[in-house]
């Protein structure tokens, strides 16, 4: 019960936080429009790459365009969701660092909440309209026979991307709080990993794949659902049933997260100390 009320109230100070983030960053009207349009255009240059690739080629891997848009839309729709939610997780080295962090630490409110609210920004849905059009047209596009049990796992497919994804937010943060400047590694797992997840794993030898389904499991945000929805090999041929383990994958990987988060703040010593 202790516990379940700690947790309801960080989502509570989570949405005060990004509530007052929202309410900042919408004083300037026209600058929000221009922000979030660049922010889609920055963003969909991935895209336009994988257009010009398959300009000169017919398939990569054996995957067709709308196929590979499916990975693409998928990925970057998850990643979009997580990076709204826990986009400033990232720059936590910069408050270690300068001293700010301590001062989340004798606040009242959860600190977990105030790094993930903190300086909250709707400009990042750019990249989640982006990807979500992609995601659309490959849908129309890709030769998918549609069973009751693919369109079910589509939309738990995104949410459980996302959790994944926002996991790993967590879990670099965590590491953050030793390392103190390591955003950068920290982007290599988030931005590298929804990079990586746009293209067929067949693309990547398989000690990667090994890598990013059984030890980082990001190959359950897409590769492996899209593999059942696009009737399509699974990666290292996995079973059946793991098309449908998102959700329980997700659910460990914040189970870990939030253990790595809970001792790295009890390991944390003041940047005066």
């Amino acid at each position: 019960m202790a516990e379940r009320g700690a947790v309801l109230e960080g989502l509570r100070a989570y949405r005060l936080i990004a509530g007052m983030w929202v309410r900042s960053g919408m004083t300037y009207r026209a600058s929000f429009v221009f922000t979030l349009f660049g922010n889609l255009v920055m963003t969909g240059m991935d895209f336009v790459g994988i257009l010009l690739m398959f300009s000169q080629v017919d398939s990569l891997a054996g995957w067709s365009l709308p196929e590979v848009a499916f990975l693409y839309g998928a990925s970057v729709t998850s990643f979009g969701l997580a990076h709204l939610a826990a986009g400033s997780m990232p720059q936590l080295g910069s408050r270690i660092r300068d001293g700010s962090f301590d001062v989340l630490l004798v606040r009242p409110v959860p600190v977990l909440a105030q790094v993930g609210g903190d300086r909250f920004s709707l400009r990042r849905l750019g990249r989640i309209a982006q990807g979500g059009a992609v995601l659309g047209w490959a849908l129309v596009a890709a030769d998918i026979d549609w069973t009751v049990s693919k369109a079910l796992l589509l939309p738990l497919m995104l949410v459980s991307g996302a959790v994944i994804f926002v996991a790993v937010f967590v879990a670099g943060a965590a590491f953050q709080i030793y390392a103190q400047d390591a955003a950068e590694v920290q982007n290599a797992f988030t931005y590298g990993g929804t990079t990586m997840l746009q293209y067929p794993p067949a693309v990547f030898g398989k000690d990667l794949v090994r890598g990013v389904t059984f030890v980082l499991p990001l190959a359950f945000v897409n590769w492996v659902p899209a593999a059942h929805v696009l009737g399509r090999p699974y990666p290292l041929a996995l079973p059946g049933w793991a098309a449908f383990a998102s959700p329980l994958v997700a659910a460990g990987c914040c189970a870990l997260a939030g253990l790595a988060w809970r001792t790295g703040l009890r390991s944390y010593r003041s940047v005066g100390s």
